[in-house]
């Protein structure tokens, strides 16, 4: 008995032994696939804080928490089945899906560069009172956000080496509950500053403190303008690697062959050859990024069968007006 007892013991440490190596092995998984969407993610917590802007200080924090729900369901529900069921019966669609993914990355990041090119920066989504202006903020948010995580979950899929389905769920599980966590904390930590700094100045119980507060709220609107120029670049250069790999995958021994040559010249350079070869690898993801961006900008608007951005000038860019009760013309608000 007591040696039936040992060897159940045994066998119980085993599996628990077994277990934690699976749970290691997950994370570990996790944190590889999570680094290699970093760029999206940069750019996904660039995008969000524009959604809040003109909305009441109390409203902010409960808006984020409904659109981060929003894109837990989007990961969770609609896009982690697909990609699932994509790995087992079509896996060779995963790539081509992939690098429509970087398409629309090199897109934006290339229209956004243009949008300062012409001192038109895109306008941030209407906010107007209501829960119905909410219902609409929050929709659009969550939209946008379904494309940024479809890529951050092919990106992550891609990068996932095992062959169990159940881990790869597993991974992709954790990957989209701690890059939603990552981006909407970190968003609304981001939006929520410039109130502390506010509280700071009025109540701060030192002089540092008030100054502090009034350099906090000095600072954030520079510090949300750097992130969006980070997010531009990180957009332009996951995005122009994507389309490299992918199109090496797809059998095109060009540019990514021209790419890798490089890398593996500068590669020999004692003590500094590896990041020399990442800097070459970098640089030429967001050129590549930044060319085909650019093409595709110009059919999108200036192309007759694009929609012409510039007719946002003709029929979007007047601010909403409404009739003044008094007068019975209209107004802007």
């Amino acid at each position: 008995m007591a040696g039936g007892l040992a060897a159940l013991l045994d066998d119980v440490a085993a599996l628990a032994r077994l277990a934690a190596a699976g749970a290691d092995d997950v994370a570990a998984a996790s944190a590889k696939a999570s680094s290699k969407a970093m760029g999206v993610v940069i750019d996904d917590a660039a995008v969000t804080p524009q959604y809040v802007r003109g909305i009441k200080p109390k409203r902010e924090l409960p808006i984020i928490w409904r659109i981060t729900k929003g894109s837990l369901r989007n990961k969770l529900v609609f896009i982690l089945p697909v990609l699932l069921l994509l790995s087992v019966f079509a896996p060779w669609l995963l790539t081509p899906i992939l690098m429509l993914g970087g398409l629309y990355l090199s897109f934006e990041g290339a229209e956004k560069i243009w949008e300062l090119v012409r001192g038109k920066p895109k306008k941030a989504p209407a906010t107007s009172k209501g829960a119905e202006a909410e219902d609409k903020i929050v929709t659009s948010a969550v939209r946008t956000d379904l494309i940024l995580s479809a890529e951050i979950m092919v990106i992550s899929m891609n990068s996932i080496d095992t062959e169990s389905l159940w881990a790869r769920a597993a991974v992709l599980i954790v990957v989209a509950i701690g890059i939603t966590a990552l981006v909407y904390g970190a968003v609304g930590i981001l939006v929520k500053m410039d109130d502390v700094g506010l509280a700071m100045t009025e109540d701060g119980d030192s002089a540092f403190a008030q100054r502090f507060g009034a350099g906090l709220v000095g600072a954030m609107p520079k510090v949300m303008e750097v992130i969006s120029y980070v997010g531009m670049v990180a957009m332009l250069w996951v995005g122009g690697h994507i389309l490299l790999v992918g199109t090496d995958e797809l059998g095109l021994a060009q540019p990514y062959g021209l790419v890798h040559h490089l890398e593996v010249a500068v590669g020999t350079v004692a003590g500094i050859g590896a990041v020399l070869a990442w800097l070459v690898n970098t640089a030429s993801s967001f050129v590549f990024g930044l060319i085909i961006g650019a093409v595709v900008v110009i059919i999108v608007h200036f192309l007759p069968f694009g929609h012409h951005g510039d007719e946002d000038a003709e029929h979007g860019d007047a601010e909403p007006t409404e009739k003044d009760p008094a007068t019975g013309q209209e107004s802007k608000d």
